[in-house]
């Protein structure tokens, strides 16, 4: 019998941009946070189970902020991501403290991810359709002669804010409809004339197209993601100590990347046209209470998203 399909939510991120736990700061009038709405979305879709990854130093408050409260209604499961947790004869750098990715994060839950699952961010607003999309499509499909992963897409001018850059996976289609390549870009800005990204820190600058379908780390994958990140760790690594010990990142789309250039994996492309919210900076916030409060208006939440 196949698996019903889990959700996992990366919320170790220090929020380094935001300046605090931005994972646990309400946006809704009875103290909800955005994990809330995902997780409410999650279980409209037929999401039973979820899985938070985190940082022991936050266990307690992460708890206290959504997990107790979650854990009546949905079977909730922790992991815990360790700057630490190393393949044999490696060591974390010397003045190393961010954490090494959106790939390890997903390493970090090896042990309890035991079916087919989606992968979301914490701090992100995703929309119901979204959830829809991604549990339908974990439900149907399963690997044959490849792993048959999937993803949310959305449109970058949706997806950016005002208030400073973001990073995002600008992908490429097949005509199919399956991803040919995701590219993470770390510093993608909106200027008068457009939106443009840098790689050099912003010596140079390359426009991109607003309509650019971007990654928002919502990730449909079967379980065997988990064993491919895990093998390809050590390389990741191996580049990543050389090249920018502090801050290199083993990110999800690099690992989706080779495995679809080595023909490993198709990644089929579904569309939302929600509109994104996020907070990656504190001036992001008002954006995002606004919203909830007008979905909630409208009647797409309960203003009260757990009253018994």
């Amino acid at each position: 019998m196949k698996k019903k399909p889990i959700l996992v939510v990366m919320a170790a991120g220090m929020g380094s941009r935001y300046g605090g736990l931005k994972q646990i700061d309400p946006v809704g009038n009875h103290g909800q946070i955005i994990i809330d709405y995902s997780a409410y979305d999650a279980r409209r879709a037929g999401f039973e189970t979820i899985v938070f990854i985190i940082k022991h130093e936050i266990e307690d408050a992460f708890k206290e902020a959504i997990g107790n409260r979650l854990s009546k209604i949905m079977d909730v499961r922790y992991a815990y991501q360790d700057l630490n947790d190393l393949p044999e004869g490696y060591s974390v750098p010397e003045g190393r403290t961010k954490p090494w990715g959106t790939s390890h994060a997903i390493l970090a839950a090896r042990d309890v991810i035991d079916a087919p699952f989606a992968v979301i961010n914490a701090d992100d607003y995703y929309g119901p359709e979204a959830f829809k999309e991604i549990y339908n499509y974990l439900s149907t499909h399963e690997d044959d002669d490849k792993y048959r992963f999937a993803m949310v897409g959305y449109l970058l001018k949706n997806t950016v804010t005002e208030n400073g850059s973001v990073a995002r996976g600008i992908c490429v289609e097949n005509a199919d409809g399956t991803l040919a390549s995701v590219t993470e870009r770390t510093k993608i800005e909106t200027y008068e004339n457009g939106i443009h990204f840098t790689e050099d820190d912003g010596k140079t600058w390359t426009d991109v197209a607003p309509d650019s379908v971007v990654s928002m780390n919502l990730w449909g994958f079967s379980e065997h993601f988990v064993g491919e990140a895990k093998t390809r760790f050590a390389a990741f690594l191996d580049k990543a100590l050389v090249e920018n010990p502090l801050k290199g990142e083993y990110f999800l789309p690099s690992v989706v990347s080779q495995l679809i250039e080595e023909g490993k994996a198709t990644v089929q492309v579904l569309r939302s046209t929600d509109k994104w919210y996020g907070v990656t900076y504190k001036e992001d916030k008002p954006v995002v209470v606004k919203a909830i409060a007008e979905k909630t208006a409208a009647g797409l939440y309960p203003d009260n998203l757990w009253e018994e």
